[in-house]
């Protein structure tokens, strides 16, 4: 019987080098200057300082930017509120989330009984859902239904097997 499994992780050496290079930018940058602005990545998490919110919105479309680049997924990213820090700066910290949530993976099996396709189940198995099927067709259709389908989460794919 063939399956499939759904993941949502994050390759944290691309979101490094995409720190690295954003903050690369922000040093060289004019509109920067004398800002202090800076992009810090810690353990799951990016915090960023600038002189103004609109500095930090700059800031955070620089980010962006790199992170597309690097084909890290900005579903990934979950956005604090952006704080007054000391000195009249603002601050805002951007959460990486990886894994399928119990509630997450309870609205894809949900979606997928809604597609109605035959011989489809799908189960949930830590942070991560196995899909299988009788016909390999069905679970590709599952798959594109799964890329089309709007989860605010990054979806991937793999450990496919007849």
């Amino acid at each position: 019987m063939p399956t499939f499994d759904v993941t949502s992780e994050v390759d944290m050496q691309e979101v490094r080098n995409a720190v690295d290079q954003a903050s690369r930018e922000i040093v060289t940058r004019f509109d920067f200057k004398g800002t202090n602005s800076s992009i810090e990545l810690g353990e799951g998490s990016i915090t960023m300082n600038s002189s103004n919110e609109d500095r930090l919105s700059a800031l955070r479309q620089v980010l962006q930017e790199k992170l597309v680049k690097r084909s890290v997924s900005l579903k990934a990213l979950d956005y604090g509120d952006v704080e007054e820090a000391s000195g009249g700066r603002a601050r805002q910290l951007l959460t990486l989330t990886a894994g399928i949530s119990s509630d997450k993976a309870k609205e894809l099996n949900k979606f997928i009984k809604a597609l109605g396709l035959k011989g489809v189940q799908s189960s949930t198995q830590g942070e991560q859902l196995r899909v299988n099927g009788k016909k390999r067709d069905a679970l590709q259709e599952v798959m594109q239904a799964l890329k089309e389908g709007d989860f605010d989460i990054p979806l991937q794919f793999g450990n496919f097997r007849d």
